[in-house]
């Protein structure tokens, strides 16, 4: 690709036959659907947009929000030429070349946007070779990503542009977009055309509202579903888009969820704080789109076990076995039958008693053992199965507990330099207050051992 070869109409259909979520493509932000909070009337991306800010710019939110349709409408607004790359289809060596062509170009005074879709494609030393000439000005980037930047852009790279975060569109602002699809026939001819006026169809209201829930706020795949809809019902001879044919049109919800990149962390995480706060409808919720959504049940699975351990413990114990009988079912039964093992593990999790008291004492532990020097193991603790270890007192002193009243000897079992150091402190919850007393008791045992003069 040149600069210099003729640059098409980044916006205009090229034939009819182009699929209704193209030819329905926002030409203007006033056909713009969403976003609202950047392209209000005095908002920021708008103002920019409408002053023809050189800026360059990353696009971040998830499928269908319009990161690719706010930059073609940039595209309309500007005087400037306008290629357009896709990450995923295009290496970054003929982008270098065309950056190279827009140098040349920016020598004689024209401008060039580039436009990469799913940025995020690039790999961070891939994305270096944009920044010399978004620095220069030589070109204006602008970037489509579904992952966060923060994560997923070069940070040279993202300092040298803004970030808008696009959110997925409304219920409403679907319905409204879906409404417009079917009303638009006004199209001078059948090339011109964008949308479905122009055909003997009419929809119930209740099959639109239908499609808009099911996009989870994805525009492009509404506008697909109408489309397969409208072909539903020329197909079987009728005029009417029902709610039965809207449904078969959808077949199966789609969920924004992507199980390598950041929906898969932040429902993972919604799901475990839920338990952690004991709402258990919320982690039930949590815990349906994960699998809805086609995660794999065994790593929420291994999961769930790690919230047994981590914020109920000691508190309720048998929540670990339980949560390891729900993988054990899962396991053995599938999907499914298996993912009701995993909602009674994650409603259990939920109204059980919490306590984080060994998940904070073990990292208590952990964070000595890298701050302090590696004492050795006192004489008294130390097995002694040969002469000369018996001979340099390993073992001596070490009383055995089952022979004291009580079960508790007075000798101390830390190193030296960490003598009546507390690592655990149990909470007042559920089995772990039972737990409370007994170290008491022990402590009152081992003291009154002591007493006695019968310590190590």
């Amino acid at each position: 690709m040149s600069l210099f070869t003729p640059n098409p109409d980044p916006t205009r259909p090229a034939a009819h036959a182009l699929p209704l979520a193209e030819r329905m493509r926002p030409r203007s932000l006033d056909e713009f659907f969403g976003q609202s909070h950047l392209l209000a009337p005095g908002r920021p991306l708008r103002l920019q947009i409408e002053s023809d800010d050189a800026s360059s710019l990353i696009f971040w939110g998830p499928p269908g929000s319009g990161k690719t349709s706010l930059a073609k409408i940039i595209a309309l607004r500007t005087s400037a030429t306008f290629i357009e790359f896709s990450a995923v289809l295009s290496g970054i060596k003929e982008i270098k070349q065309v950056m190279a062509d827009a140098e040349k170009a920016a020598s004689f005074g024209s401008r060039t946007i580039l436009f990469i879709d799913e940025i995020h494609r690039f790999n961070k030393a891939q994305q270096d070779a944009f920044l010399s000439y978004v620095e220069r000005g030589s070109i204006r980037l602008i970037g489509a990503t579904t992952e966060n930047p923060s994560f997923e852009i070069n940070a040279a790279l993202l300092s040298r542009c803004r970030v808008y975060t696009l959110r997925a569109l409304e219920q409403p602002e679907i319905l409204a977009l879906l409404r417009r699809a079917m009303a638009d026939g006004s199209g001078k001819s059948p090339q011109d055309t964008r949308g479905l006026g122009n055909l003997p169809l009419s929809a119930e209201t209740q099959a639109l509202e239908a499609i808009a829930s099911y996009s989870s706020g994805d525009a492009r795949y509404a506008l697909n579903a109408l489309e397969v809809a409208a072909k539903l019902v020329q197909e079987r001879g009728e005029t009417v888009l029902t709610l039965e044919i809207a449904s078969d049109a959808l077949q199966q919800r789609v969920l924004l969820y992507d199980k390598s990149g950041e929906q898969h962390y932040d429902i993972i995480s919604a799901l475990h704080k839920s338990v952690r706060n004991s709402d258990a409808d919320a982690a039930l919720y949590w815990l349906g789109r994960m699998l809805a959504a086609g995660e794999d049940a065994m790593y929420i699975a291994r999961r769930i076990v790690r919230m047994a351990v981590e914020d109920i413990g000691l508190a309720a114990p048998e929540a670990l076995n339980l949560c390891l009988s729900a993988r054990d079912a899962m396991h053995f039964l599938g999907s499914p039958e298996g993912e009701l093992a995993l909602a009674q593990a994650v409603v259990y999790l939920a109204l059980a008693p919490k306590s984080n008291a060994v998940y904070r004492a073990y990292g208590e532990v952990r964070a000595e053992i890298e701050a302090s020097p590696a004492e050795p193991v006192p004489l008294h603790l130390r097995n002694a199965p040969t002469r000369l270890m018996k001979q340099l007192d390993y073992g001596k002193g070490y009383q055995y507990a089952h022979d004291v009243e009580g079960k508790v000897a007075a000798m101390p079992c830390l190193p030296e330099g960490l003598l009546n150091r507390r690592f655990y402190h149990p909470t007042d919850e559920g089995r772990e207050k039972l737990l409370a007393q007994r170290m008491a008791e022990i402590a009152r045992l081992r003291e009154r051992e002591s007493g006695s003069g019968s310590g190590s």
